[in-house]
């Protein structure tokens, strides 16, 4: 499938961009379905957090999360620097609130991978700009199993992992859509379905008022040359 872009249709209509926030407990596919959504559509950028935990040998720094310390993390908290913030596993995550106001000041999509946590509080700031997609496993016993195909984690952070899981599993009701992920490939076209339509949405396209009376005013023209005729 080829990668999606802005100059795909030859009809602009101008739009506000929209922040899209998926979440799902560790393990359930909502970052693998972030970054397939990244590499398809050109019309996302992701909004990167700072974090304090450590990092994974598979992530890179300013990519996947900017690795801070702790006494840097309140820094930024306690400058109103973050967008929002959150604890997770013992360890704290933000948005920096630089990058996203940029990025919807421009239209730009924004993607978050973020905790429930966290997209309570961008609904409170932002509801009308925020899709919330929640992503379930298909079963408990298969969460675990990823988590354990993962490798990255130790025994301990595993096991706490599934230990939190109960409890973000209980905020499924807080997001307006919510995605099984028994396959990949089906739950990713489940998003994919979901951006499309929460793209097209009359609200989020203020350009409308522009095309639809253009498209008016030629209709009137016509009719006075048929009329004339």
């Amino acid at each position: 499938m080829k990668p999606l872009s802005d100059t795909d249709s030859q009809v602009q209509i101008a739009r506000r961009g929209l922040m899209l926030v998926i979440s799902s407990p560790s393990g359930a596919g909502k970052s693998t379905i972030a970054r397939n959504l990244l590499e398809l559509d050109q019309r996302f950028s992701l909004s990167v957090s700072v974090t304090t935990r450590t990092r994974r040998p598979s992530e890179i720094d300013g990519v996947h999360y900017h690795f801070i310390s702790r006494d840097e993390f309140f820094r930024l908290r306690d400058g109103d620097a973050l967008l929002e913030w959150a604890e997770v596993h013992g360890n704290l995550y933000g948005t920096p609130r630089a990058a996203a106001e940029k990025a919807m000041r421009e239209g730009r999509d924004m993607l978050f991978d973020i905790d429930w946590q966290g997209a309570l509080q961008l609904q409170e700031q932002a509801k009308a700009d925020i899709v919330s997609i929640f992503i379930l496993p298909p079963s408990m016993q298969e969460l675990k199993s990823r988590l354990l195909r993962r490798a990255e984690d130790s025994d301990a952070t595993i096991a706490m992992r599934l230990r939190n899981a109960k409890v973000e599993i209980e905020r499924w009701r807080d997001y307006e859509y919510v995605v099984v992920n028994d396959d990949l490939n089906n739950a990713f076209s489940a998003v994919l379905s979901i951006v499309n339509a929460e793209r097209l949405r009359r609200d989020r396209r203020p350009g409308l008022f522009d095309f639809t009376s253009s498209l008016l005013e030629q209709a009137s023209k016509d009719l006075d040359q048929l009329g004339s005729a």
